[in-house]
């Protein structure tokens, strides 16, 4: 019998995932020589691909062909002998690919490392760490004169006990010579993963604080079994990872592993540190600042059950487990967990639907939960704990607004700001300063005549970058050197406009000298393992004033700053964007947390040219729980998310016409398909920034109260798309929950 035939003789057809924009699999032939039994989804296949060859993930096996067999070409061969992906994970897949309609085999790319789509094999890398022996100095001593190179690898040895990698021994001695001294038993060696990336667990692990009331009550009401979902809100400061670890130990003891994802690469060093040194297993980190060879081996070590932890950014949510336990998210707001660009989709909404596919406990926290998940505890789909206090003595900083009209600013800083920061260096404490935004000023232009360094891709100004000596567009990533002169009209009079991160360092700088100033920004964080260096050195205690962006705004413990000033807070007071006000809200609650965390009091300074908004009266006074029961009571007015189910079409073209024409066109398909429930549609209408990268920009929103009614629409009108006339001659995509409407 052909092997690509059942025992029943009906033609076996391989339904395979490609790396391209194709909304549905290929069809293939088996490759030559493996049985039907040999064949499971989830594994990778390497096919013909016009004239390439691509690696692609075996989706599912069919008795039938969509075409004629006789077109059908035969796939070259099976790389993995069992499936790559767990069905949990298969079935994820499976699931986002039909909610955000978006094609197979790209969904499938996002969920597996750079080196496995490039058909490497599954496996770590493999490193020897070699171990001296009770017979090692005794050897040392025999072999120092005829031996003198094993003698002095013995007497490395003996300088560590705990063992040395091949890698990391000084001198790096030869594999023979080692070799030598492991058959005279004067060394022993033992095979396995890279110890930097996954540490043994401590012998001992550090103590555990003793809990607060509220985190007993939390923790007991928390599943250890079974799915449930949980909202933790708690106030910045009031021990949610505390909670996280003991919930993870507990998931450790009963043999099981735990994920746990964070927003952004910046959260990872204290907390990884923290795991490290609290929990009796390996921990695995895995986010886009690992190489692709660290990623790989990371993956492999969590899909093996080795590391018992696995600690990740969004693509993470990927991640398959052998013996999967329970999900953390922490800071389940941030839009950081949703992927904005190709496959969009949130992290958290795709951890909790794992979770109930898997039949474990989901666990999201955040001190300003979104809106989404608010609704959801409130009306009983998660449970609700709160943490309302910070532990022992600290307490939550006091709050007040700077009003900034008519007062003088220096670098943008008023006089009790400046105040503020001097009183936190004189006592011997840190202070930070938060500004949103990157580079030396946003603004470059010419005093006589008015030019403004305009990105010339983009409907935006150049960033000026100082120290770089650079004109960087913080949209398209475009850099020009800065001009001497005005290109309109030759004038010298170049003068930088507007405050950004690098201006305050500067200013500060020379105010209270460079030794106790320190800017954290994506610019000087640039770099491996310089974000550690740079947050080594804030908790080395050391008198300091911070200068950070969102980098600085959430998860850090930072125990000596007490002063936090909040400067452009009026940026998102009036934007377009309906979710900008719960945006703002959050980010200034974020940072104002990071104030006053042990013993010393913490002061939050806010300023405003708008003291008297509504948004900023109502976090001062009320905090963020009473800011949440206004938006969601002016969103449910409005019939608007959380209150509503939104999906954005998006268009572009290096020309203004085709984007909005296609978008257009698409209405009128999605207005003449059948609804089951009003779907509205709005637009289209030029993007907030209508022009990026080069490209006119111009989006169409679909609004819907029931999300069964946006997704038939979407099933059935979709399809029909592609084949528009007006398609050919534009880039389009399509955004399901957007978080950002820009």
């Amino acid at each position: 019998m052909n092997s690509q035939h059942d025992e029943s003789g009906t033609l076996s057809i391989l339904r395979v995932a490609l790396p391209c924009p194709r909304p549905s699999c290929f069809d293939y032939l088996p490759p030559v020589g493996i049985r039907r039994e040999a064949l499971q989804p989830g594994q990778r296949v390497e096919v013909p691909f016009g004239p390439r060859r691509v690696i692609g993930l075996l989706w599912d096996i069919a008795p039938h062909a969509r075409v004629s067999p006789a077109r059908l070409r035969r796939a070259l061969r099976l790389l993995d002998p069992s499936p790559l992906l767990p069905p949990d994970l298969l079935d994820l897949l499976h699931w986002a690919a039909r909610y955000y309609h978006h094609p197979v085999g790209e969904v499938v790319q996002a969920a597996l490392p750079a080196l496995l789509r490039q058909g490497r094999p599954p496996a770590w890398r493999e490193v020897r760490r070699w171990f001296p022996t009770p017979e090692t100095a005794r050897g040392c001593e025999a072999l120092d004169r005829r031996a003198p190179r094993q003698a002095q690898a013995l007497r490395t040895l003996l300088e560590h006990p705990q063992g040395l990698a091949e890698t990391d021994w000084p001198g790096r001695p030869s594999l023979a010579v080692l070799r030598r001294l492991e058959a005279r038993g004067l060394v022993r060696c033992e095979s396995g993963p890279d110890p930097g990336l996954v540490p043994a667990p401590p012998q001992v692990p550090a103590p555990a604080p003793t809990l607060t009331r509220e985190q007993r009550a939390a923790l007991a009401q928390l599943p250890e079994r079974g799915f449930a979902c949980h909202l933790l809100e708690g106030v910045t400061g009031s021990g949610k990872t505390e909670i996280y670890l003991r919930l993870i130990a507990q998931c450790l003891e009963r043999g099981r592993q735990a994920l746990l994802l964070v927003p952004e690469i910046g959260l990872t060093p204290q907390l990884v540190a923290r795991l490290r040194a609290r929990l009796p297993a390996p921990v695995a980190v895995l986010h886009s600042g690992l190489g692709d060879r660290e990623r790989l081996d990371a993956w492999c070590l969590a899909r093996e059950g080795r590391a018992g932890v696995v600690l990740g950014t969004r693509s993470a949510v990927f991640t398959p487990l052998a013996r999967p336990g329970l999900f953390i998210v922490d800071e389940e707001h941030d839009p950081s967990l949703a992927q904005q660009e190709g496959f969009r989709y949130s992290a958290r909404d795709l951890l909790v639907w794992r979770a109930r596919r898997l039949g474990i406990p989901v666990l999201l926290g955040s001190a300003t939960p979104s809106l989404e998940s608010l609704r959801n505890a409130r009306e009983g789909r998660y449970g609700h704990l709160r943490l309302r206090r910070r532990p022992g003595r600290s307490r939550a900083p006091a709050r007040r607004l700077i009003d900034l009209r008519g007062r003088p600013l220096e670098a943008g800083l008023s006089a009790p700001a400046i105040a503020a920061l001097e009183s936190a260096l004189a006592a011997g404490e840190q202070a930070l300063v938060f500004l949103n935004r990157r580079g030396f000023a946003p603004v470059l232009l010419c005093h006589d005549c008015g030019w403004l360094a305009a990105c010339t891709r983009c409907d935006a100004r150049y960033t000026y970058h100082r120290r770089a000596g650079e004109l960087r567009c913080h949209h398209c990533a475009a850099v020009r050197p800065v001009p001497r002169t005005c290109p309109a009209c030759g004038s010298q009079s170049l003068i930088a406009v507007g405050e950004g991160t690098e201006r305050l360092e500067a200013h500060l700088a020379e105010r209270f000298g460079p030794e106790r100033v320190l800017r954290i920004d994506r610019d000087t964080a640039r770099g491996r393992h310089r974000l550690e260096d740079l947050l080594r050195r804030v908790l080395s205690g050391e008198p300091l004033v911070l200068v950070g962006t969102q980098m600085l705004a959430k998860g850090h413990d930072f125990p000596r700053l007490t002063r936090v000033v909040i400067a452009g807070a009026d940026q998102a007071l009036y934007s377009l964007d309906f979710r900008a006000g719960e945006r703002l809200a959050q980010r200034i609650e974020q940072v104002a947390g990071r104030a006053g965390r042990r013993e010393r009091p913490g002061e939050v300074l806010i300023q405003t040219h708008f003291p008297d908004h509504p948004l900023l009266q109502t976090l001062v006074r009320e905090g963020y729980a009473g800011f949440a029961r206004q938006a969601l009571a002016e969103r449910r007015a409005a019939g608007l998310p959380p209150y509503a189910h939104l999906a954005l079409l998006r268009a572009e073209a290096p020309a203004q016409e085709p984007p909005e024409a296609f978008l257009a066109a698409a209405r009128a398909r999605l207005e003449s398909a059948p609804m089951a429930a009003p779907v509205t549609l709005l637009g289209p209408a030029p993007a907030p920034m209508a022009r990026r990268q080069g490209r006119h920009r111009a989006h169409l929103l679909l609004l819907a109260h029931r999300r069964t009614a946006l997704h038939a629409l979407l099933d059935h009108a979709l399809p029909t798309l592609e084949a528009l006339p007006e398609a050919r001659r534009v880039r389009w995509s399509l955004d399901v929950d957007p978080v950002d409407l820009y």
